[in-house]
């Protein structure tokens, strides 16, 4: 790519399309020019700003107006859109999920040419605590991780944010609910960092708080390959809620709890002190220490801007899309272990999840959408 600046569209005018929008026109993202943008109905944004629009995203791809899109749709779409870009050799950054399944994830990826970029939304790995967490982790300082547990119960969601759409919380709209639509972040974050699990024990409750379908309650037990264990909790029906992470490990522990990360470290590795003590009720030293994150950033003004470095610069993508795999395999493993009532092994059989993924399709349906006017402030829908 030789050109200094970037001619960028967006696909998709919904809440996060906007904010995206926002960050190109306010500068936070660099080396970029937006020239277009897609939705079925004409939107001001595109008066406001010179921007052609298109009703047709096939329209706006066969252009050549722009070299690289935003892909913002409902997730039943993304593959469709995402497949014509990369098939015509335009640049990708998808929202999150990459799709339905991760089957059909992957197989969105074999569309990736050569020379193009294919990128996900995974802005959580942005997050200077997650971002610490994971250096912490991989300087083994912890030493062997025995226990993982990730309760994130705060993505509290009311009945009106599913009412105004047709598509979320659908099987058909969504392929799911909870799982790959907030919880996916989370997800992402604990196998970025501690490591895909080797087995899922999954329990999800489907339509527990909301009038949906699909999952809004999910707690998990996980067994690792070095026999680590753990657990994920996740809701979208709870109040105020919670979000603690712990990493458990033989020489200490890292925890996540309302913001603040702390760390410990024991004096003496658990192992060690387990075979040489004579104190009946002995338990190693440990000193517990604050680690400041003390940095405030622009998670996804972030991922775009290396985006955007990666087209121009070869810079290395954040988050590749096929990075999107592993979190979505997860979470189709906890739904999949549900249906089945078993354990399911991972690496996941994607084809089997998918034939139980078409068949809740089969019997589901886009709803009627309410019209209810609901009040939109994007920056209360991050945790």
């Amino acid at each position: 790519m030789t050109n200094t600046c970037l001619k960028i569209a967006v696909i998709g005018l919904g809440n996060i399309a906007k904010q995206h929008i926002e960050n190109i026109i306010s500068a936070q993202v660099q080396g970029v020019e937006l020239v277009a943008v897609c939705s079925r109905t004409r939107s001001e944004l595109s008066e406001e700003y010179g921007l052609a629009h298109y009703q047709d995203y096939k329209s706006l791809i066969d252009s050549k107006l722009a070299d690289a899109v935003i892909i913002a749709t409902p997730t039943m779409t993304h593959f469709e859109i995402a497949k014509y870009a990369l098939q015509n050799n335009i640049h990708v950054m998808l929202e999150k999920p990459i799709g339905l399944s991760s089957f059909e994830g992957e197989q969105l990826i074999t569309y990736q040419k050569k020379d193009t970029k294919f990128a996900l939304m995974l802005n959580q790995r942005t997050a200077p605590v997650f971002t610490k967490m994971k250096s912490i982790v991989e300087s083994g300082i912890l030493g062997n991780i025995q226990r993982t547990h990730w309760t994130m119960t705060n993505w509290f969601r009311p009945e009106i944010y599913f009412q105004v759409s047709d598509w979320r919380a659908t099987w058909r709209g969504e392929g799911g609910g909870l799982l790959v639509n907030q919880a996916i972040h989370n997800l992402d974050v604990f196998q970025w960092i501690c490591g895909l699990p080797i087995q899922i024990r999954g329990f999800c409750e489907f339509g527990k708080y909301h009038d949906i379908e699909v999952e809004d309650e999910v707690t998990a037990y996980l067994k690792y390959q070095n026999g680590a264990t753990g657990i994920f909790v996740a809701s979208t029906g709870e109040a105020p809620g919670v979000n603690r992470l712990e990493i458990a490990g033989d020489k200490g522990a890292l925890i996540f709890n309302a913001g603040k990360l702390t760390l410990v470290e024991n004096m003496q590795s658990t192992a060690a002190f387990n075979k040489q003590t004579n104190d009946m009720f002995g338990m190693p030293d440990s000193r517990s220490k604050p680690v400041l994150i003390d940095e405030d950033v622009n998670q996804h003004a972030l991922v775009m801007n290396n985006f955007i470095n990666a087209i121009l610069h070869e810079e290395a993508l954040i988050a590749p899309a096929s990075a999107g795999l592993a979190s979505l395999d997860m979470a189709n493993a906890m739904l999949l272990s549900t249906w089945k009532n078993l354990p399911v092994n991972l690496p996941l059989n994607r084809h089997d999840y998918q034939q139980h993924l078409d068949t809740k399709i089969q019997s589901s349906s886009l709803r009627a959408k309410s019209s209810r006017q609901a009040n939109v402030d994007m920056s209360a829908s991050y945790r």
